[in-house]
């Protein structure tokens, strides 16, 4: 499947209802995302997505993209990747914890499924080398029959995307210790290459035998003299690099956001793929009308007439986590969600967070209502909670028995409103009791209230309704939208990778700003969206 197909659509194919305008605000991706990439035998660059679950091919002299296993096939959320020399296909698929292959001729098989935060793998003379990214991990050389593994090496921390020298010492990053170590593909104790570096997670082999390492925290590209260790800096491309590929001697670099860019030589470069969101989550909007986007790993601000701005990111001092949905309650202060299951506080600024509570199930929408308090659906329990005060501040259970709950919104006079996602319809909790506000709905998931109207995604529809809560008149805001798969199926649900966030759940937010604009997450284009009344 080509890019034409995909997602990187120039015009919106949507159609806004009578009265709406919709315009994109930030580009939609070309990749939804870019983790693992290799030179194929093609001279073709091939990539792994985790947050696409899909692995793509790029043609480096005309950009052009094809899709190779797609969304929903035989390899699910795959982080790296290698070929054999019968062109099979190896990935890591990080949130399944394994290692699985795709035949030229397209069939799937898992080679091991024992693998926990499955990341970097490389093939080197027949031996097919695989790694985990969790402290503790292990290196180990898979049987391609399926056959025991044999262990490398255990107690890595964190091994990332690496590579066989001209040595034949296996070069990897440890990542947790800010170092790249290597070792002798039959085992034994590992030596330090280099160290005090800015978190490195790849390391591959120039052509011309140095080393080049992308730096996932400060963003650099480093060229590393694998005798000496010795560095210096190829490029400053910013924070979340991911892996590096080589095409007849020209260097390209993958990056979380899907962007791929070649350095032309030390400090100049120039993108092969334009820069995108992964998967937009929840969205949120301050009085000054800055919207939050929660990308995952990831978030951003995006000003009115600016191009988005990272707000913070896993590595950064204070970033609350993989974050689900967020809420506006003060300047520069946000609640989110987690993937690992907390409501925390959060001050980007400043680089500070707080866990407001902790411990629950596949937490999704949250909301601030007029009084501070902070209200949230817990997925997998059909609860919704709310927080009374700050820090530390009581948790009272809302409701309870919901149909897998997403979305919440806070009305003016405090009254708490629920998509139910499994029921089809929007409720409102009174007194105890649920009364449907809206029904008929495919699979509603983010909400959001402004002036009086109920405002809901609805991915299962590939559209955004609204609905007055006075009088009860609902219309179709925009239809054919890039939000959830086509025809309304599910988008790829991924599991979570190890200690560092729990299940990966797409989620359609939705928020109002200020000046009546409704913004929305576009996650099957990689895009945030905006809708104005004419």
């Amino acid at each position: 499947m080509l890019e034409a197909a995909g997602r990187n659509r120039n015009a919106l194919a949507a159609t806004p209802g009578e009265g709406w305008a919709l315009h994109r605000m930030t580009p939609a991706s070309r990749l939804n995302g870019a983790n693992g990439i290799r030179t194929g035998a093609d001279g073709r660059i091939y990539v792994a997505q985790v947050a696409g679950s899909k692995v793509s091919a790029v043609d480096v002299d005309t950009g052009l993209i094809e899709t190779i296993s797609p969304n929903g096939g035989g390899i699910v959320g795959p982080d790296d990747l290698a070929f054999d020399e019968a062109g099979n296909l190896y990935c890591t698929e990080i949130t399944e914890g394994r290692v699985s292959m795709m035949t030229p001729g397209g069939e799937y098989r898992v080679i091991h499924g024992d693998m926990p935060v499955a990341n970097p793998i490389t093939y080197h003379q027949g031996r097919l080398i695989a790694g985990e990214l969790r402290l503790g991990g292990r290196i180990m050389e898979l049987d391609r029959d399926g056959g025991a593994p044999r262990v490398i090496y255990e107690g890595v921390p964190m091994a990332n995307a690496f590579e066989v020298g001209p040595d034949g010492k296996l070069y990897f990053p440890a990542q947790g210790a800010n170092e790249i170590w290597r070792i002798g593909l039959d085992g034994g104790e590992p030596e330090v290459v280099a160290k005090d570096l800015g978190v490195p997670d790849s390391v591959k082999f120039h052509p011309d035998g140095y080393i080049v390492s992308t730096q996932v925290y400060s963003g650099q590209v480093l060229k590393i003299d694998p005798r000496t260790g010795a560095k210096s800096v190829l490029a400053d491309i910013g924070p979340g690099l991911d892996n590096v590929a080589f095409v007849n001697g020209r260097t390209f670099v993958s990056h979380i956001n899907g962007s791929i860019t070649e350095i032309v030589e030390a400090g100049r470069t120039k993108p092969l793929v334009e820069k995108g969101l992964q998967w937009p989550l929840g969205l949120a909007v301050d009085e000054a009308g800055h919207v939050l986007v929660a990308d995952g790993g990831f978030s951003y601000l995006l000003r009115p007439g600016e191009a988005l701005q990272l707000a913070g990111m896993l590595f950064s001092p204070g970033f609350p986590g993989w974050i689900r949905d967020v809420a506006c309650s003060g300047p520069d202060e946000w609640i989110v969600t987690t993937a690992n299951g907390d409501v925390a506080r959060w001050r980007p600024a400043s680089g500070e967070s707080a866990v407001l509570a902790s411990g629950y199930a596949r937490l999704m929408g949250v909301a601030v209502g007029p009084n501070g308090h902070a209200v949230f659906a817990e997925f997998d329990t059909g609860k919704v909670f709310a927080i009374e005060g700050g820090a530390g501040g009581n948790v009272v259970e809302l409701a309870s028995g919901l149909d897998r709950p997403m979305g919440v919104a806070v009305a003016g006079d405090g009254t708490v409103f629920v998509a139910e996602s499994g029921a089809g319809r929007v409720v409102k909790l009174v007194g105890g009791r649920r009364e449907t506000v809206l029904d008929g709905l495919a699979r509603p998931e983010g909400i959001a209230i402004a002036g009086g109207t109920l405002f809901v995604a609805d991915p299962g529809a590939n559209a955004v309704i609204a609905s007055d809560l006075a009088g009860g008149a609902r219309e179709t805001v925009a239809s054919g939208l890039p939000i959830g798969g086509a025809a309304g199926a599910q988008m790829a649900q991924l599991g979570g990778v190890g200690d560092m966030c729990g299940p990966m759940n797409t989620f359609n937010g939705i928020a109002a700003a200020p000046d009546g604009t409704i913004y929305l997450s576009a996650d099957a284009e990689g895009s945030v969206l905006a809708l104005r009344r004419l």
